[in-house]
């Protein structure tokens, strides 16, 4: 386990799928984001992610359902994967 994904619990959860996100720092986890790096059995680097609470990742995952189109999963992803990298980046982490 990296530092990235260590540091993610306690975090606030920056893909913020409405209506569904928990807003609860505890269950926040590292979401790997895709990329050409991404294969079946390959994640992406620890810093191409975003902080997700369990409700969020298990949406992008495709493990819980929800009613958002997938091209707006992937913006949420995306923003999160944003949000993320500013923060790891100011607190001198990347």
């Amino acid at each position: 386990m990296s530092k990235l994904t260590k540091v993610a619990k306690g975090r606030e959860c920056t893909v913020n799928l409405y209506p569904y996100c928990e807003h609860n720092p505890e269950t926040v986890v590292l979401a790997h984001a895709p990329c050409e790096d991404k294969c079946m059995s390959k994640k992406s680097p620890d810093w191409w992610g975003a902080y997700a609470c369990y409700t969020c990742h298990m949406i992008l995952d495709g493990q819980q359902k929800s009613d958002i189109p997938q091209e707006e999963l992937f913006r949420c992803h995306m923003r999160g994967v944003y949000r993320t990298l500013k923060m790891i980046i100011e607190e001198g982490l990347l």
